[in-house]
C-alpha cells in the first residue's frame, strides 16, 4: 500500500512538472513570459493585452498599405481605361472622318453616273432620232 501511494504521489508531481515546464516553453514560444526585462512579476493579463494592442496596431498598418495599394491600382486601372477610351474615341472619329470621305466620294461617283446615264439617254434618243430621220429620209427616196 505505501508502494503504491509513493508511486501515485511520484506520477503526480512528474505529471505536473511536465506540463508546468510543457506549458513555461509554450507561453515562450508564444512570446508570453511570467517574469519582465528586470525580473520582476507580470500578469497574464496584462502580457496578453500588449500582444494583443501590438497585434491590433500591426494589423491596422497592414490594413491602410492594403487600402494604399488598392488606391494606387485604382488609380492604375483607372488611368490605363481613360487612355484606352481616348484610344477609342480616336478611333472613332478617324472612322467617321473615313466614313464621311467614302460617302462623299461614292455621292460623287452617283451623281458622275446619273450624268453619264442622262447623257447616255440624250445621245441615244438624239441617234435615234437622227436614225429614224435618216430612215425615213431613204423611204422618201424609194
Amino acid at each position: 500500500m505505501l508502494i503504491r501511494t509513493n508511486m501515485e504521489d511520484m506520477r503526480e508531481k512528474t505529471h505536473a512538472r511536465h506540463y508546468e515546464l510543457y506549458r513555461r516553453r509554450r507561453l515562450a514560444q508564444m512570446g508570453f513570459s511570467d517574469v519582465d526585462a528586470h525580473n520582476k512579476p507580470v500578469s497574464f493579463q496584462q502580457t496578453f493585452e500588449q500582444k494583443r494592442s501590438a497585434h491590433l496596431a500591426e494589423l491596422q498598418l497592414k490594413e491602410d498599405e492594403m487600402r494604399q495599394m488598392f488606391v494606387q491600382r485604382v488609380k492604375e486601372k483607372e488611368a490605363e481605361l481613360k487612355e484606352a477610351e481616348k484610344e477609342l474615341h480616336a478611333k472613332f472619329d478617324k472612322l467617321k472622318k473615313d466614313h464621311t470621305e467614302e460617302k462623299k466620294r461614292l455621292e460623287e461617283l452617283r451623281k458622275k453616273i446619273e450624268d453619264d446615264a442622262i447623257e447616255f439617254n440624250r445621245r441615244k434618243q438624239q441617234t435615234q432620232h437622227s436614225h429614224h430621220t435618216l430612215t425615213l429620209g431613204k423611204s422618201k427616196k424609194k
